[in-house]
């Protein structure tokens, strides 16, 4: 499952840290938030160091559908109706600019990543809905209108259009400009403590210290894990089929996504929480829909992505607590990781810098509004339910009567335990509880690995870590059925 851009760029490998450092600024996390975090700090002048827990580009970046846009769904309207119109107006136009920001570096530094201008459409049923969103971002200052002529085969009565929106290829672009940064991969941050952080290969000191790790591994203080779950979405890619106008999302829970690179069409959908997709079969509904649209399209490639959702459809950009003045985060993209990562490199260099930016307010990570309450709650309420099911679900089958190439819990010498039988017998068993939290895990048929219902981390059938904020992994052994 190898999305078009890791099959079409590699990046240069970089060396693990060996000893210790003193830099002025650490950067974890070298994905796109990270290395635009880390490019914009040394453009400034300042030093900088980012550590990677394995390659440059290789967690959610590499799985993006790469869209820069300030189009993120209908997400106006119910801003200015959350948080106000000068909150709503500064997310506008910090994500506006971060389109602007895109094309500038590529100008100056001259890279040739498929940069291409196109426009941006929520495309749906509800007429009057559209109408209203385009209102609320017409007011905000952005250049929205109202169409119906879509060119997806969709059903939708109209779209909301969004002009002067971006797409790209992102390794292309995250290869350029990590080229001149200091890198170490292979070097995960096990423990942050005040200026230090501690590596399995050496530590290093910062003054200042940025998480852009997806989401921060750290349980306290900040307890991110209380404030974001994660959810997972499916792409495929696909030759021979139509070119569409621009890029167009659904504006219904459950509908589609298309945009086009070069020769192929990416169609995408199928979301849902990380951790509640046990009975499968999310790309085979894709595959589906493909084959009713486009019957003589051939897919090439396909992949998944996870995106960190925030209770109140924000991301946390800025300080990480109050109570670590010199910490600093970028985490819950939502589903709009490639422009909001351009909106925390401009926040995060100016904090840092000491300047002030006029977009930081919305962004804070210590907003508690009222609005969200709901949402917090919810999290809470979805990790209880995680651990009270480890505890009290009672596993019916027996490893003998998996069959093969399915996975389910088990009992094994007393203990419940998570199994995935291959086609030939082999048994991978794995512990069952994350090591976050102790949430009971979830077998993933699509993807063949271990869920977290509760805080979103992934663990293959080997029990390898695929993604946080766990940090262990959960496996125990292979033996034959």
């Amino acid at each position: 499952m190898e999305s078009i851009w890791s099959q079409s760029c590699s990046i240069r490998e970089r060396e693990t840290l060996h000893g210790d450092l003193e830099v002025e600024v650490a950067v974890i996390g070298a994905g796109m938030a990270g290395i635009l975090t880390a490019f914009a700090l040394q453009e400034a002048g300042r030093q900088v160091v980012v550590l990677e827990a394995n390659r440059i580009g290789s967690g959610q970046t590499r799985n993006t559908t790469a869209k820069i846009t300030s189009q993120h769904g209908m997400v106006y309207q119910k801003l200015i109706q959350t948080m106000g119109m000068d909150a709503a107006r500064q997310y506008a136009q910090a994500n506006q600019l971060a389109v602007r920001a895109y094309k500038d570096i590529i100008k100056a530094n001259r890279i040739d990543c498929d940069f291409e201008e196109r426009s941006a459409y929520v495309y749906g049923n509800d007429a009057q809905t559209l109408q209203e969103e385009v209102r609320a971002a017409v007011e905000l200052g952005l250049s929205a209108s109202y169409v119906t002529d879509v060119s997806i085969p969709a059903l939708a009565v109209g779209a909301v259009k969004f002009d002067h929106q971006a797409q790209f290829h992102p390794l292309k672009f995250l290869k350029s400009i990590s080229d001149k940064l200091t890198v170490y991969e292979h070097t995960p941050v096990q423990t942050v403590e005040e200026d230090r952080l501690s590596t399995p290969y050496g530590t290093v000191k910062a003054q200042q210290i940025v998480f852009t790790c997806h989401v921060p591994f750290l349980n306290f203080p900040g307890m991110y894990f209380t404030r974001l779950h994660q959810e997972r979405s499916y792409v495929l890619a696909l030759a021979n089929a139509p070119k569409v106008d621009g890029m167009y999302i659904s504006a219904e829970k459950g509908g589609w996504s298309f945009r086009n690179y070069g020769e192929f069409l990416l169609m995408g959908g199928e979301n849902h929480r990380t951790g509640e997709n046990t009975q499968g079969g999310r790309y085979a509904r894709l595959r589906q829909k493909a084959r009713e649209w486009f019957p003589q399209s051939r897919e090439v490639a396909h992949w998944s992505a996870q995106d960190c959702i925030t209770p109140d459809g924000v991301p946390y950009i800025g300080r990480y607590t109050a109570s670590r003045p010199n910490w600093y985060v970028a985490t819950g993209f939502q589903k709009w990781g490639m422009t909001t990562s351009m909106v925390s490199a401009m926040i995060l260099r100016d904090m840092i810098c000491g300047t002030e930016n006029s977009y930081a307010q919305v962004f804070d990570p210590g907003r508690f509004e009222a609005a969200a309450l709901p949402g917090v709650a919810a999290e809470g309420g979805q990790a209880v339910k995680g651990l009270i099911k480890r505890f009290f679900q009672i596993p019916s089958e027996e490893a003998s009567n998996i069959p093969a190439g399915h996975g389910g819990i088990v009992f094994l010498d007393g203990e419940k335990v998570g199994v995935y039988k291959e086609q030939d017998g082999t048994i991978h068993a794995v512990d069952i509880r994350c090591p976050h939290l102790g949430c009971q895990l979830e077998w993933n048929p699509d993807e063949r690995s271990w869920d977290c219902p509760c805080h979103g981390s992934r663990f293959d059938c080997d029990g390898r870590l695929i993604s946080g904020p766990a940090q262990e992994e959960i496996s125990l052994s292979q033996t034959q059925a």
